[in-house]
């Protein structure tokens, strides 16, 4: 299990393979997001896009499956503050592999929280051709590997 010790600033991981599909891009948009751009082809190919395209939030969503996967779920997260400076580069098609990309700007340990370390970090999500399609910083609160062992194993 990742602890708040095993982030090092300047460490760089990349993982995931998500195959974006048109259901799914209609499913989510329907839901969250209904523009006919991301709910109807016949529209989106008159579009300014000429395809359909996934929301903006489809794709922030998609990444934070991919670090829940392989980043946060075996870790000692405790959750985040939030999220800064979101930004949609590239739109998201149909046929498109998305991977994520971390990178750990600062590392400290809480001041006001004993046990709590807090990281900063930039998140890349690229497609196939290696395009950036969106960026965002964020920062993550994990246990130090003391707090860990006083609490015992999660779940």
């Amino acid at each position: 299990m990742r602890v708040f010790e095993d982030f090092t600033v300047g460490t760089k991981e990349t993982f995931g393979h998500y195959l974006i599909t048109e259901e799914e891009i209609i499913e989510f948009a329907t839901k969250y997001d209904p523009q006919p751009f991301h709910i109807d082809p016949e529209f989106a190919k008159k579009s300014f896009y000429g395809q359909l395209i996934a929301s903006g939030w489809m794709t922030g969503s998609v990444t934070m499956r991919m670090l829940c996967d392989k980043f946060l779920i075996n870790s000692s997260s405790i959750g985040s503050p939030g999220v800064d400076k979101m930004r949609w580069i590239r739109p998201v098609f149909s046929g498109d592999i998305l991977n994520v990309s971390i990178t750990c700007l600062e590392a400290r340990e809480s001041k006001s929280k004993p046990g709590v370390g807090i990281v900063h970090y930039s998140i890349e999500t690229r497609n196939q051709k290696d395009e950036i399609v969106m960026t965002l910083t964020s920062t993550g609160m994990f246990l130090t590997r003391a707090a860990v062992d006083k609490q015992g194993p999660r779940p």
